[in-house]
């Protein structure tokens, strides 16, 4: 019994490849690789630019990009990156590194929940006042930069812009919906045992309150006026008056945010590097990026294998962002998040 099993077992074996390859006939060339895949998921780094010389110092380019999240952003087979941990341990790597002299954020993001934005601005302003020799961080925009993403950028030493942008979107927003009418039209009741008559506020299934309004827009004020602490705060030419003038929750394009005062330069990711090499007095650098094992990281505009999209996407107005599951509106979340078509 067990050499037959054996014997149809190596048969199979045999003929997988060619199945395989009458599978994807026509789809281009197909390879196979077997290998060992590491345990230690550790990040790892990759030289994305050498432009000479014996041991140049480095520029770390690390990402921020997606929607920010303090959870595991859910994959379609299990669990994604933790976008703060994520970023915390790329930091820490760099800043660990006496040869990295100076990082690069290239942000690529329309914001998140407030706490995940509030703690990414965090840990960047930490590595800012806590590294010695100091390293300095440039911000560098890419197609989005806004609303926590742009909370993030204010720790930063230089924001740069990519000439086609989109920046700002200074502001919070807690979304959620009243289907009180539908279930009254389809004969069906929600019904909440509580032990405060602010338990359910907010919930889906009844119309808000004026009281309830009240509660949440006392927690939207307060969180707005950190934004406008984080932003005079990172923008020196900026006060506290006409950051509230101009945050009306718009975005703006590049050159409207320098107009304005909400970054410093407009240019490329190039310019952003070569801004750093300035900053850093260098003739020479090796620029460096971190990733997880087997991610493959070619060019300065490799992105993000590491934080994978879900299922779900909504189209948010000029771009498409991937959506987890856990921030679409079930309930009401505090989110430093430029959105217009999710409301």
């Amino acid at each position: 019994m067990f050499k037959t099993n054996a014997a149809r077992v190596s048969a199979f074996l045999r003929v997988l490849p060619t199945a395989v390859a009458a599978f994807t006939a026509g789809c281009g060339p197909t390879g196979y690789k077997i290998e060992p895949v590491p345990v230690d998921r550790t990040i790892e780094e990759a030289t994305l630019i050498h432009e000479g010389g014996l041991l140049p110092p480095k520029i770390a380019l690390i990402d921020i990009s997606g929607l920010l999240l303090d959870a595991h952003e859910p994959q379609l087979l299990g669990e994604g990156e933790h976008p703060v941990s994520l970023l915390v341990e790329k930091l820490n790597k760099a800043a660990d590194d006496p040869a990295v002299r100076a990082i690069v954020l290239r942000i690529n993001s329309p914001g998140g929940t407030v706490t995940a934005a509030d703690l990414m601005h965090q840990e960047v302003l930490r590595i800012r006042q806590q590294s010695r020799p100091r390293k300095p961080v440039i911000a560098v925009i890419m197609d989005v930069g806004a609303s926590g993403a742009y909370y993030v950028a204010c720790a930063c030493d230089e924001i740069i812009a990519h000439p086609t942008s989109v920046i700002g979107s200074i502001g919070v927003i807690m979304q959620t919906f009243n289907f009180g009418g539908t279930l009254e039209k389809i004969g069906a009741e929600s019904v909440a045992i509580k032990s405060g008559k602010m338990k359910d506020a907010g919930s889906i299934f009844r119309k808000m309150t004026p009281e309830e309004r009240a509660v949440f827009q006392g927690i939207i004020d307060e969180f707005f006026d950190r934004f406008v602490r984080v932003v005079d705060a990172g923008r020196p030419g900026l006060d506290a008056g006409r950051i509230r003038e101009i945050a009306d929750g718009r975005v703006w394009t590049a050159q409207q945010a320098l107009d304005l005062g909400l970054i410093d330069r407009i240019g490329t990711l190039r310019d952003a590097l070569a801004a750093a090499r300035e900053k850093i007095g260098a003739r020479r650098v090796r620029v460096v990026t971190y990733h997880r094992p087997l991610a493959w990281k070619p060019n300065i505009y490799a992105t993000g294998a590491d934080q994978a999209a879900t299922q779900v996407n909504h189209n948010y107005g000029l771009l498409n962002v991937n959506v987890p599951d856990r921030i679409l509106p079930r309930a009401p979340m505090f989110l430093y998040l430029w959105a217009p078509g999710a409301y």
